[in-house]
């Protein structure tokens, strides 16, 4: 079990433990949210965050990895199995990811490699991501994305911007080995692709 937020949440073997990274997250997320949002989570883990987004606003999770499913389920959260959005149709008003995002040229060996292993620069995950979130956005839709300093956030924020996204930093933290920050991005112009 882990704590946070006054909720319990239940965590199996396989599936990442929430940690500083979770818990950043849920705080840009509750400072973004509005009543009205329908929410996509992507790598939605034990479903620390959608278990504090719920309440308050509807609410989908997804994971690659099935035993994070089971445990999102455990936990009161409407979870599907998904590698990023493939099988998610429909727009969103907010999509919240915390992406592996740790560099990396091991092999994953098991599910809660997913977790972390972001690929060689760390920014593997995350680009695929982001070539793929503004099909799934709303007009006015928006996305809260979680990085670290480890993977490149100047470059992560350079390629939002590339795709034809607005880029701004609403929180980040350091810790002993990195900074996490929390990048929100929208659609530049009211067109869709």
């Amino acid at each position: 079990m882990s704590r946070y937020k006054n909720k319990e949440i239940l965590v199996l073997p396989e599936v990442y433990t929430p940690a500083e990274d979770s818990f950043l997250l849920v705080e840009a997320v509750l400072r973004e949210l509005r009543p009205s949002d329908r929410v996509l989570e992507i790598g939605t883990g034990s479903g620390i965050v959608s278990a504090c987004v719920k309440e308050r606003a509807s609410v989908i999770a997804t994971d690659i990895n099935p035993y994070a499913v089971k445990c999102a389920r455990l936990n009161g959260i409407d979870s599907i199995r998904a590698d990023l959005f493939n099988g998610i149709k429909g727009r969103f008003d907010l999509v919240v990811f915390n992406p592996p995002y740790l560099p990396s040229d091991k092999k994953l060996n098991d599910w809660l490699d997913c977790a972390w292993d972001g690929g060689e620069d760390g920014r593997a995950i995350i680009s695929r991501f982001l070539c793929h979130v503004q099909d799934h956005l709303t007009e006015s839709g928006r996305f809260l994305l979680l990085v670290s300093s480890l993977s490149g956030v100047d470059a992560i924020m350079d390629k939002m911007a590339s795709l034809g996204f607005i880029v701004e930093e609403v929180l980040s933290e350091k810790y002993f080995f990195e900074r996490l920050t929390v990048l929100k991005g929208r659609v530049a112009n009211k067109s869709r692709r």
